[in-house]
């Protein structure tokens, strides 16, 4: 139990929070913290604990959102069936790439996710009869579940909750299980992984898979929650490393990592946002640059990440 007990916090204060909070921004930048938390955590699955760093999981977010865009506005179909489809379609593109990249490491396998995201993106915006292009597509509002429509955001915080405790525990599992640990002999030392007999390139295309899926799931989350899917956002390299940093800066390959450090970025952004947005004309964009640099001194000064830290922290004290 103590070891869930960052998660316990962080989740417990997440659930309590609309009992207490009525103001709609603080509750729009909970559901935000608590998707991109765990989008980062879906990421970790193949880079924090399979070791395959990928800079192109914009595309499996990109393929949640169409489906459930798509599917939606031109054959009014259900959102939950977008989210099975952009699921599907999202398993059978990490089973595809992670199988043709198999023997890619490091920054080749991170390359060649960035040349898949970026080979979606010019389908979704060229082929303009079937996805409106650069246009978007602006995801139409109909109220009740089946369809997720919600105006009410304390029950998107909730519906996203439930989404991100979901992600902590396939982490969890991830952390003590003997997949997990296999999973971690493949990341730090494949060669001698293969020698001992673990099957090393399938435990990878696997988890790049789960992580494609899992990813789908929130890209199309999204997509109903904001309202609008646009092919230069959600394909874009940008939305991917976000999803690496909250992972990096939390803590690569822990479970409550993820969510600390979408909880640090996603703060930081806003504030440091609504603090210089605004200046002369001259400065505008400078907030990009503070962020950029605040981002450096965390990863510089915490290497090991937000949970690794509180954890040394922790064990110092008791």
């Amino acid at each position: 139990m103590r070891r869930h007990r960052v998660a316990l916090t962080v989740f417990g204060a997440a659930a309590l929070a609309p009992l207490v909070i009525r103001d709609a921004y603080l509750l729009d930048s909970l559901v935000l913290i608590l998707l991109w938390g765990a989008l980062s955590a879906a990421w970790n699955v193949a880079g924090g604990y399979a070791g395959q760093v990928s800079l192109g999981h914009s595309a499996f977010f990109g393929l949640g959102a169409y489906s459930a865009a798509l599917l939606g506005t031109r054959w009014g179909l259900s959102p939950w069936i977008g989210l099975l489809v952009g699921v599907l379609l999202s398993t059978a593109a990490g089973l595809a790439l992670g199988y043709l990249a198999n023997r890619l490491r490091g920054p080749y396998f991170a390359l060649a996710t960035i040349a898949f995201s970026q080979v979606l993106l010019i389908v979704a915006s060229r082929w303009r009869g079937f996805t409106q292009g650069s246009e978007g597509i602006p995801v139409p509002f109909r109220p009740g579940l089946w369809t997720l429509g919600f105006a009410d955001k304390t029950v998107w915080v909730y519906l996203v909750l439930v989404v991100a405790t979901g992600l902590y525990l396939v982490q969890s599992y991830l952390e003590r299980s003997r997949r997990g640990y296999q999973l971690a002999a493949v990341r730090e030392d494949e060669d001698a992984a293969q020698a001992i007999g673990i099957p090393s390139r399938r435990l990878k295309v696997v988890a790049v898979a789960a992580s494609a899926a899992l990813t789908a799931v929130c890209g199309t989350l999204w997509a109903q929650y904001v309202g609008f899917v646009d092919p230069f956002y959600v394909f874009s390299v940008d939305l991917s490393v976000r999803f690496a940093l909250g992972a990096i800066i939390g803590g690569l390959a822990t479970a409550a990592g993820p969510f600390l450090g979408a909880f640090l970025i996603t703060t930081l952004e806003t504030y440091l946002r609504a603090a210089f947005g605004g200046v002369g004309a001259g400065l505008v964009g400078i907030y990009l640059i503070i962020y950029g640099c605040a981002l450096i001194i965390v990863v510089r000064f915490v290497p090991q990440g937000l949970a690794g830290w509180l954890g040394a922290l922790a064990a110092r004290r008791s």
